[in-house]
């Protein structure tokens, strides 16, 4: 599989290369594909988004540096910053399975897995997507998938490890009011580095999917 690490990205950026990756594994000419990048402070919204969700003026986020950009996940709302560990692996689903369902809880013990390397017990909440800790009062972690007509994945995960909380104060995350939004910083009392958690998210990824990863430029 190949993994590209796109560093700090604009979120229509890349937005754009899924679409270019999806487009290439649709039509068998490039392989399996995990997009691993950080996105500058953006609120997203998914297919299903109540744009009520969104708590402050379009004016106000523009003022803020923070762009809303609708998308083509699923999902609500969801705010995106420099912190995060974003995933969006482009996969042929046939050959992993072929069940979207079973797809999305790999990838959420993938997160339970990395949570686990630093002690933090991290759930799933029946009903919801995503990683949560405290007994599902809280998520580290959004998921958000589309599958193409032709059965590739794109869109993710988008791991907190160290963003700025407040941001999420500016939406309804996910559309749930009444969960919070947490970090491994927030709950471990310092962040690991960065690049140390995508060390074992990557091990983890690697050892679900049973694959191995070979580096390509963005």
């Amino acid at each position: 599989m190949r993994l590209i690490r796109a560093g700090l990205t604009p979120y229509e950026e890349g937005l754009a290369m899924q679409r270019r990756l999806t487009a290439a594994r649709s039509a068998g000419q490039a392989p399996d594909t995990l997009l691993l990048l950080e996105h500058p402070p953006t609120i997203t919204l998914g297919a299903h988004a109540d744009p009520a969700n969104v708590l402050l003026p379009l004016e106000e986020l523009a003022a803020r540096g923070v762009a809303v950009v609708p998308t083509d996940r699923g999902g609500d709302v969801t705010y995106h910053a420099p912190g995060q560990l974003v995933g969006y692996p482009i996969l042929k689903l046939s050959q992993h399975g072929g069940d979207i369902g079973r797809y999305m809880r790999n990838i959420e013990q993938v997160i339970i897995d990395t949570l686990a390397d630093y002690g933090i017990a991290g759930e799933r909440v029946p009903g919801l997507t995503g990683v949560w800790v405290d007994g599902g009062r809280a998520k580290v972690c959004a998921i958000g998938v589309k599958l193409s007509a032709a059965g590739v994945t794109s869109h993710g995960f988008a791991l907190n490890v160290c963003p700025d909380l407040a941001g999420f104060g500016m939406i309804v995350p996910c559309g749930i009011a009444d969960r919070a939004v947490t970090s491994l910083e927030a709950l471990l009392g310092a962040a690991p580095p960065m690049a140390e958690v995508e060390a074992r998210l990557l091990a983890h990824f690697a050892e679900i999917f049973g694959l191995t990863f070979e580096r390509a430029e963005a």
